[in-house]
């Protein structure tokens, strides 16, 4: 159990930190998805930032669990498991939860690949660390 927790705290603090970036990324080269955030479908205001921020921290200790239980049925080398069990969570998590979304709320086809593949690249590099630190 110490294990889940502590490489899941790791991977939330550094896909915390490489999310924080990401927003700013995605000002900078995507200034058209960037302005459906301010469209009527999102929430004003910071009263539900604390929410944004624990998110990375709530999908890497639930991930590390998921990891902690399937780990020994994945072989190979250490890029090989952490990619290979992100590409998992992203086509038994992701896909659903941004299939069901599109259909549910008024955002664009563009948004909802954008986190779909930002999804993506944080369920690989949270199984590259759990690879790494929990192998």
């Amino acid at each position: 159990m110490k294990k889940i927790f502590t490489s899941g705290l790791l991977a939330g603090a550094v896909l915390l930190v490489i999310g924080y970036a990401a927003l700013y990324v995605v000002i900078k080269i995507f200034p058209g998805i960037a302005e459906e955030y301010y469209s009527p479908t999102f929430r004003e205001g910071s009263t539900h930032l604390w929410m944004y921020l624990a998110h990375p921290f709530i999908m890497a200790i639930t991930f590390a669990w998921f990891w902690e239980n399937f780990k020994t049925n994945i072989h190979g080398s250490l890029v090989y498991r952490g990619l290979w069990v992100g590409l998992i969570y992203g086509a038994v998590a992701l896909l659903p939860a941004m299939w069901l979304t599109f259909s549910s709320v008024a955002i664009s086809l563009k948004m909802v690949i954008s986190w779909y593949l930002y999804g993506l690249f944080q369920a690989c590099l949270a199984g590259l660390i759990f690879a790494k630190t929990n192998p």
